[in-house]
């Protein structure tokens, strides 16, 4: 079966649909970055399809090849801020990285496997049980590959002052972000595990903070990393505060136990507070072009820029969550793009060289996360688990007779 547009047979692979969905989707260029426009060829109008156009210049021709598309998530969140580092850093002469605003984990995942112009994609660990109930998990397996494992987001839960416990939030209106957004999944599937079960709206994050000043929502759930810069700015006058999250029961298959404190959100953290939270892994994951392939070589050309390059992602002024990626962990239920694990054996930093197909496995759990995190962020995540187990034992052992 051929692709058309795409410039390769997708025989050599076994792939039976085809990437090239494109009903429906524009793409918006901002002046996010520095570098400099280059020729678009518009396409031709259906009524022209019969009428030989414009033969591409050969300054289109270069654009297009050097042309990279990465997905990421809301305007709001951390990914954007992490795909506009990428494109800064990496853009230039052999390839052009554009930034492109998601709608979410889930949909991302989708949009590479069938959307046009997008090559990579910035996604939440869990992502891959929302692919189960539209039967696409099959096609992830082929489809899907991973680049690095990259840093965790943490799970804000924003709610009135009264609001003390997760559980009363039972029977309520919380929102969790538009449908398809890795916010939307992460709390349904948290929300579940912890046997709760409120009533779910999906306004945008700017939304759902006015309709919880009104009083219309009980509570709003945003997965990011912190510092959340709407989280951290937001004015609550003394009536907001995040709530904890109980780390228990199934949690600990797919979740890390994390924490915030005041210095992250001095507006909704009192002094000497902290609030026990989650943290879900993300992953910089790519198309499984086939090897050989123009894609193929492009994504390849992109490995090699990040991966020589990355101490730049380190130097101040670039997003804070950079510190906490190891090249070489490796994430359960993902099998790492062949260019990539060929880069980092090259360079002397074996992982594991095949992995597992995408969903393949259940969520990793926090002891697995832990060990293929960065040597300081696992022993800062290794610390917060001690403390919170000593707590827990504590908390047993007051309530035995």
């Amino acid at each position: 079966m051929a692709a058309q547009g795409l410039g390769f047979a997708h025989a050599q692979v076994l792939i039976p649909v085809k990437k090239g969905a494109s009903t429906g989707a524009i793409t918006v260029i901002s002046s996010a970055t520095s570098a400099p426009p280059l020729p678009v060829v518009a396409a031709p109008s259906p009524s022209s399809a019969l009428v030989p156009g414009p033969v591409p210049s050969p300054e289109a021709e270069r654009a297009n090849a050097q042309a990279l598309g990465v997905i990421s998530g809301g305007a709001e969140g951390t990914d954007i801020r992490i795909a506009a580092d990428l494109a800064n850093i990496l853009d230039g002469e052999v390839l052009r990285i554009l930034p492109i605003i998601g709608r979410g984990s889930l949909q991302n995942l989708q949009d590479l496997m069938f959307l046009r112009g997008v090559d990579i994609g910035i996604v939440q660990m869990d992502a891959r049980h929302g692919l189960e109930p539209a039967g696409l998990q099959p096609g992830a397996q082929q489809r899907l590959r991973y680049i690095a494992r990259l840093y965790n987001e943490e799970v804000h839960i924003l709610a009135p002052r009264e609001i003390t416990s997760l559980h009363q939030l039972a029977g309520k209106r919380v929102n969790i972000d538009k449908a398809g957004s890795g916010t939307s999944l992460t709390a349904k599937l948290v929300f579940e595990k912890l046997g709760i079960m409120p009533e779910f709206t999906h306004d945008d994050q700017a939304t759902s903070y006015a309709r919880l000043r009104s009083g219309e929502l009980q509570a709003a759930v945003y997965v990011a990393g912190r510092p959340v810069r709407a989280l951290a700015e937001l004015e609550a006058d003394g009536r907001f505060h995040l709530l904890s999250i109980p780390f228990e029961g199934d949690l600990a298959e797919s979740y890390l136990p994390a924490r915030l404190v005041p210095t992250d959100y001095p507006n909704l953290i009192d002094n000497g507070a902290e609030v026990e939270t989650l943290a879900v892994g993300t992953v910089l994951a790519v198309f499984n072009w086939p090897e050989g392939s123009g894609r193929y070589k492009r994504v390849q050309r992109f490995v090699d820029l990040f991966f020589s390059r990355f101490d730049e992602f380190l130097v101040p002024g670039r997003h804070p969550k950079w510190h906490e990626v190891n090249l070489s962990a490796t994430v359960p239920g993902y099998q790492r793009f062949k260019a990539a694990q060929g880069w980092l054996d090259r360079a002397g930093h074996p992982s594991a060289p095949g992995g597992q197909p995408l969903a393949d496995q259940p969520g990793a759990s926090a002891g697995q996360v832990l060990n293929r995190s960065s040597a300081g962020e696992r022993e800062r995540l290794f610390q917060q688990f001690l403390e919170w187990q000593q707590a827990r034992h504590k908390r047993t052992a007051g309530a035995l007779p």
